[in-house]
This record gives C-alpha cells, sequence and structure tokens, in this order.
C-alpha cells in the first residue's frame, strides 16, 4: 500500500476538497483507499460526515472514534497506539476521523524528535505512531491512504509527512502558494535527511517507515476560467510553478521548463466548479456525482461531466506513480 500526503504549508488552496473528491474518485474506479485527516482542524472529516455522525465520534467520554482516540495512549503516557477506528463510506472508502484534540499531540512529537537520536524506544513509538495508526486502519484491505495535513510546517505535520510514501503539492495560482513552495522544498528535504539517519537508531521489530515523502508532482486549484484558459491575474502566477517546484521542491535546475500544461509534474490545473459545490455540499457527494435529483440540470451537467473527466485523470496520474490500476 501506499501512503500519499497532500501539503502545502500555505493555507486555502483548496486542499481538503481535493483530496475528498480523488477519494471519492479511486472509490468510483475501484480502487480501495483509506482517507486519514491529519489536520487536526478536521475539515476532511466534516465534508465526509455529517454533525449527527460527528457527534457520535466526538463524545465527551475518554475514547473517541477518531486518530486522537487511536494515539491518546501515547499521549497520555499509559501504552502504545489503539486500534483506529475505520468509519466506511463505501465498499472501497474507509475514513480515519479527524479530531481537534489531535493539536495536544504537538508538543510530545516535538520532544520526541531529538530523543530518537539517543535510541529512545519510546520516542521512536511517538515518532512512527501516524505511521503504524495507517497500517492498521489499512488491515480492510486499502490499495492506498491519502493524508491530510494542516497548512504548517510543525511537528504534527513532520510525524505525517515521515508516514507518508509521497507528496501531493495544492496550490493556487497566487504570489503565496509560490512562497509556500519555496518553504516546503528546503523543509522536506530537511526532515527526509535526518530521518533517514535516525531510522538506523529504531528499535528492532519496530514498524519504521522509511521516510520517502517523495514529491510526485503539483496541483493547481481554484483558479479562474475563461474559455478554458486561466484569466489573465492568475496567468502569470500558474507560468512560474513549474520553474519555482523544480528550483525549491526538487532542488533541480529550472532552466528551460515547459509551460503547466505540459508540465510532467503538474497533475491536474483543476477549474473552480464554483456553481456545483454549493450543490455537492448539500447533498453531501463529490461534484463529479451530481444528479438532475441534486439540482445539477442545463448548464450544469455539462460542468459535472468535465469535473468527472478532471478528478479521473487526475486520479489516474497519481494511481501511475503508487503503481496502481484503476477500474
Amino acid at each position: 500500500m501506499k501512503s500519499v500526503a497532500f501539503f502545502n504549508n500555505k493555507g486555502g488552496v483548496g486542499k481538503t476538497s481535493l483530496i475528498y473528491h480523488l477519494a471519492w474518485m479511486f472509490a468510483e474506479r475501484g480502487v480501495n483507499v483509506l482517507a486519514v485527516d491529519l489536520d487536526p482542524q478536521a475539515n476532511l472529516t466534516s465534508m465526509f460526515l455529517d454533525e449527527e455522525r460527528l457527534e457520535e465520534l466526538w463524545p465527551d467520554g475518554e475514547h473517541p472514534e477518531t486518530v486522537y482516540g487511536s494515539i491518546q495512549p501515547i499521549l497520555r503516557g499509559i501504552g502504545d497506539i489503539a486500534m483506529p477506528h475505520v468509519e466506511k463510506l463505501a465498499p472501497t472508502l474507509g475514513l480515519i476521523p479527524g479530531d481537534l484534540g489531535l493539536s495536544r499531540f504537538e508538543d510530545k512529537l516535538s520532544d520526541a524528535w531529538p530523543r530518537c537520536h539517543n535510541r529512545d524506544e519510546a520516542a521512536f513509538r511517538t515518532m512512527t505512531a501516524f505511521h503504524r495508526m495507517v497500517l492498521q486502519g489499512a488491515q480492510w484491505g486499502a490499495d492506498i491512504a491519502l493524508i491530510d495535513v494542516g497548512p504548517n510546517l510543525g511537528a504534527i505535520n513532520r510525524a505525517a509527512l515521515i508516514a507518508s510514501d509521497q507528496v501531493v503539492v495544492p496550490l493556487g495560482a497566487d504570489l503565496f502558494s509560490l512562497q509556500g513552495l519555496k518553504n516546503l522544498g528546503p523543509t522536506l528535504r530537511e526532515w527526509r535527511q535526518t530521518w533517514k539517519e535516525l531510522v538506523p537508531k529504531a528499535p528492532v521489530g519496530l514498524a519504521t517507515p522509511t521516510g520517502q515523502m517523495q514529491p510526485i508532482g503539483y496541483v493547481v486549484s481554484q483558479h479562474g476560467i475563461r474559455e478554458s484558459r486561466p484569466v489573465k491575474s492568475y496567468q502569470r502566477w500558474v507560468d512560474r510553478i513549474p520553474s519555482v517546484y523544480r528550483e525549491a521542491v526538487l532542488n533541480e535546475s529550472a532552466s528551460k521548463v515547459p509551460r503547466p500544461s505540459s508540465d510532467p509534474y503538474a497533475l491536474a490545473l483543476l477549474k473552480h466548479y464554483r456553481s456545483l459545490m454549493p450543490m455537492a455540499m448539500d447533498a453531501r457527494k463529490p461534484m463529479f456525482a451530481l444528479r438532475a435529483a441534486d439540482g445539477a440540470i442545463g448548464s450544469h451537467i455539462e460542468a459535472v461531466r468535465a469535473c468527472y473527466d478532471d478528478f479521473s485523470q487526475l486520479a489516474q496520474k497519481v494511481a501511475n506513480h503508487a503503481g496502481l490500476a484503476l477500474g
């Protein structure tokens, strides 16, 4: 099983909606997919589940059926991770729900990182908690795990990225996303190198991730469209993405870079689909699954088809990198 994190330390780039739709597309095309909400804001979970179910998963007691419930024994210092609850949303789609309580794990992870240099077993169990939780949560037969993380470079995200085989970078077509890329690239390389040095010090028998966090490409979301092309105010930023991605994330020379439309690292240039999102939220389903009964009539029908094609092509590219066959 491959684990793929979606990460940019710039927020507001459509990351959570991207994961939500991609997860449903994988499920639609016959891939067993596990969505993992490691963002303490738990926005992905709130997209998948209604408030009634969230109240059941987030009780006032000590054992929430969430990612926080799984890592709670480590946080309290009373044991190792608990078996995570997987919310089955469809026969081929499961979710490890997020929890605002996960933010309490930040200090524990910050403390564990330097102690791993001293071969501290408890520190390694803390640092590998997300990796081992994902492996346990995938035991129902998941082929791929899609991991949502928050927009920052903190300890929770470091542990989440260490647990990831591959990384997709969601972007907006703006200056802030490019600045986010410039911060993200060097940080990923630093985390990867440090973890590579720490892995040989891990306790024998502990399931330890390799920390590959290999960048496989970027997705530009929510750009304005006019006659199937980004409007001029966005185009100037879109055109700069290939060179910045190579320099900052891949640490490569940016000479003679292609345009985004032909860049092999451009996994998708997604339209906003402004008219479909409110309908999708009301219907509690992905935009590409909207039907006439949901209000998708007239010009919306073509938009739904285009949305399906966009996410189907994106799923195919991610699957190719993960070594998966789509139905």
